[in-house]
């Protein structure tokens, strides 16, 4: 059982023992939360050019001694983390991206992951740009919670070094089974088809437009938005019949490319639903997301005779909330 006071106390330390080694090393918080995270996976104190020194050392194996990974579970592990990553990005100023997927909009995507994927088959989950892999841990932690017995594999591909060193620790601390490519998710991938791919999609464009000139979401005049790009390489590497699940602007479908991607979905893609968030999510309303539900051809994949289209209710009414997930599970019912 997660409680808030296990997460509390697990941060604690990890925090306490981070400042130190900010201090000491002159470093950013975020970088001394890497060498707390890699301390923690090697279970030493890594020393370089001597430092930290030895007194440090012995401070930070008392904050060490304190914690027994092997008696939490993964969520609170991955929660302690997610608190530390947070205050980086308040202290570091860490840009817009880079930022975390929160908790509830995770939870959503693995509810819906969960009715779309109805097998006790094993499972690989893709995330084409997985920063810290809170997103997919998320995901898995949950799947794993509600079945136990299903093997679950995930890949993460990010082209930030930073961020994939995070995903590198957290996934390593939660023992999650998660290989992890530090490369150009648009670049060539050496990923097997993974059952479903999941994503909180970076938004813009990409400024390499030759690398990208034999994707057919790429724009004809000037760069190409990477979200259409990414949604692409994504469902090039699922399984036939298989699903994808992106967080992405909720303007999707309204924008001078968006013909460029339902063009894409035309011959090789099933719109299966665009759900938007609660507006109350957001501070500006140019701002909502979405979550985007896609299937690939093959398989026995059908169109659903009716696509799966809504506004999610806030997530503080939670009598509406459960009336709507009830809702989409009679869609999932009636379609498939």
């Amino acid at each position: 059982m997660i409680t808030n006071n296990n997460v509390e106390q697990l941060f604690k330390i990890i925090d306490e023992s981070t400042e130190i080694l900010e201090e000491v090393l002159d470093t950013s918080y975020l970088d001394a939360l890497i060498e707390t995270g890699n301390n923690l996976i090697s279970g030493q104190v890594q020393i370089e050019d001597g430092q930290p020194n030895e007194e440090t050392r012995r401070n930070l194996e008392h904050f060490y001694a304190e914690i027994n990974l092997s008696q939490l579970d993964n969520e609170t592990i991955r929660q302690a983390l997610q608190l530390g990553v947070l205050k980086a990005a308040q202290k570091d100023h860490i840009q817009a991206n880079h930022q975390m997927t929160p908790d509830t909009i995770g939870m959503l995507f693995a509810y819906l992951l969960q009715e779309l994927y109805d097998k006790d088959a094993a499972i690989k989950i893709l995330d084409p740009a997985v920063g810290t892999a809170n997103l997919l841990t998320t995901v898995m932690n949950d799947i794993h919670r509600n079945h136990k017995d299903q093997e679950i594999s995930g890949v993460g591909i990010d082209n930030d070094d930073t961020m994939l060193a995070l995903a590198g620790i957290s996934t390593q601390l939660q023992q999650i089974k998660v290989d992890l490519y530090h490369q150009d998710a648009l670049d060539q991938l050496i990923v097997n088809s993974a059952d479903f791919a999941v994503s909180d999609l970076p938004i813009g464009y990409y400024p390499i437009d030759q690398r990208v000139k034999n994707y057919q979401t790429h724009s004809k005049n000037g760069h190409s938005f990477v979200h259409h790009l990414l949604i692409e390489q994504a469902m090039n590497h699922v399984v036939d019949g298989g699903f994808g699940l992106f967080l992405v602007p909720s303007n999707l479908f309204q924008t001078d490319q968006s013909g460029n991607l339902l063009s894409y979905f035309k011959n090789k893609i099933f719109l299966q639903g665009f759900l938007n968030l609660p507006k109350d999510m957001f501070t500006n309303a140019d701002l909502q997301k979405s979550i985007l539900i896609l299937q690939n051809h093959g398989n026995n994949a059908h169109q659903a005779a009716k696509v799966l289209l809504g506004d999610f209710p806030s997530f503080k009414n939670q009598a509406n909330m459960k009336k709507f997930l009830m809702e989409i599970r009679q869609w999932h019912q009636q379609n498939f």
